[in-house]
């Protein structure tokens, strides 16, 4: 079994997801960078490495049911625990009126937003079990509050599952003190704006007016709390969201 604590981030070939890599990394973690762009996780881990991390990447894609448990299972073999989870990945997806959706989007939706978080979840709880004050941090929005912008209403559907599942989650898990916490960022300055940012600056600057903070925030604002909920710090913390906003959520 390995001496060092062993952190999955899915997603973590860019974004939010690297930052948090990034973080646990410097935090101590070995981690585990997931990601379907291999030339990309191949390069961003190595860069990882170089800077002194015990960083290794796993590409599959989170929404394929059967690569998700092997894969998952394979690592968690390897080490002989896992100690984080980090069910990061997930997307907007597109948008579409409920009118014209077809079934074809909803599920894909749905898939990468919440069946994700159900499969890698379902497979590492063996290895959890195994872990030092293990826990499983998923991501959830504003959106599962308000349902979502125009055209996002199957998004906003799908992290309102999130929300629901890592409550259950932390009922489940419970018994065997495995903690399941949720972070809800805000508007963050990634690359999941690059097209309003490209195409409509001055909207997407503005989105800073509706922030309390008065600024966008930054992946490594949700770094931050994900280092916290996933050290002993918070070792009384299960079923909780965390909204990382900059009071957004209120609106001012």
């Amino acid at each position: 079994m390995s001496d060092k604590r062993v952190a999955i981030i899915t997603g973590a070939t860019g974004g939010i997801g690297l930052e948090v890599a990034k973080r646990l990394g410097k935090d101590g973690y070995t981690v585990i960078l997931n990601g379907i762009s291999h030339d990309t996780g191949e390069k961003v881990t190595a860069e990882l490495v170089a800077a002194g991390m015990d960083a290794h990447y796993a590409g599959f894609d989170v929404t394929d049911e059967a690569a998700v448990t092997e894969n998952i299972v394979k690592i968690g073999e390897k080490y002989g625990k896992i100690d984080t989870l980090v069910n990061n990945a997930g997307g907007l997806g597109g948008r579409s009126r409920f009118e014209e959706m077809t079934t074809e989007f909803y599920r894909n939706v749905m898939a990468l937003n919440l069946d994700s978080v159900f499969f890698a979840s379902r497979a590492a709880i063996p290895f959890l079990k195994k872990g030092e004050h293990p826990s499983i941090i998923n991501y959830t929005s504003n959106a599962a509050w308000n349902a979502g912008g125009p055209g996002a209403g199957i998004y906003g559907t799908s992290k309102a599952g999130v929300h629901a599942i890592t409550r259950a989650l932390a009922k489940d898990l419970a018994e065997y003190k495995i903690r399941v916490n949720a972070v809800s960022p805000g508007t963050i300055d990634t690359p999941f704006h690059k097209q309003i940012k490209s195409t409509k600056p001055e909207v997407f600057a503005s989105w800073a007016n509706n922030i309390m903070l008065g600024r966008l925030g930054q992946p490594e604002d949700v770094a931050g709390v994900v280092s916290f909920l996933a050290s002993k710090d918070a070792a009384f913390i299960t079923a909780e969201t965390i909204q990382i906003g900059g009071g957004q959520a209120l609106g001012i």
